[in-house]
């Protein structure tokens, strides 16, 4: 059981056009500047699909609105949580990401989902050592709630993203 609340830490949209998902939700939400980062890949050593080794490749842009990060995911090649998604369902929002204050934390919060029902869906590490799994759980009202452990550098990283929105 999750021993403290969880506030979400990221909205993430899967989108065809980062341009114009970038522009329309920086106009709407008044966002500034996106970071982009192209051509992520997410290697079948390291992650894993609806229980398969999975090797896709996704472009990213990720900005923040206060202490909110907003990313967006274009999916480039390979089957993956994001590709299915914009071919079942088009562009829209994907999940709501929670995280772990460290492994021990990511581990015991994929056991909490667990015994709560929620699927597990996709999981992995990311370049950077950032952990993350996805949980279907459709009594949430999202498609996917992720699950993540951000390292030291990537914090870093992210806090360099939120100061250029100042």
């Amino acid at each position: 059981m999750i021993s403290s609340p969880r506030p979400p830490v990221q909205i993430a949209w899967v989108t065809s056009d980062l341009a114009a998902t970038e522009s329309m939700l920086s106009a709407l939400l008044g966002v500034r500047k996106w970071i982009r980062m192209p051509g992520v890949h997410f290697a079948p050593d390291t992650c894993s699909y609806r229980g398969e080794p999975a090797d896709f490749v996704a472009d990213i842009a990720l900005s923040y609105l206060g202490d909110m990060q907003l990313e967006l995911i274009a999916p480039v090649s390979g089957r993956s949580i994001y590709s299915d998604f914009l071919d079942d369902s088009g562009p829209g929002l994907h999940h709501i990401c929670i995280e772990a204050d460290d492994p021990d934390g990511f581990a015991a919060m994929l056991d909490d989902a667990a015994a709560r029902g929620a699927e597990l869906v996709s999981q992995g590490v990311m370049p950077g050592g950032i952990r993350f799994a996805y949980v279907s759980a459709p009594d949430a009202g999202v498609p996917f709630v992720e699950i993540a452990h951000i390292p030291p550098e990537i914090r870093a990283f992210f806090d360099y993203i939120k100061q250029e929105q100042r």
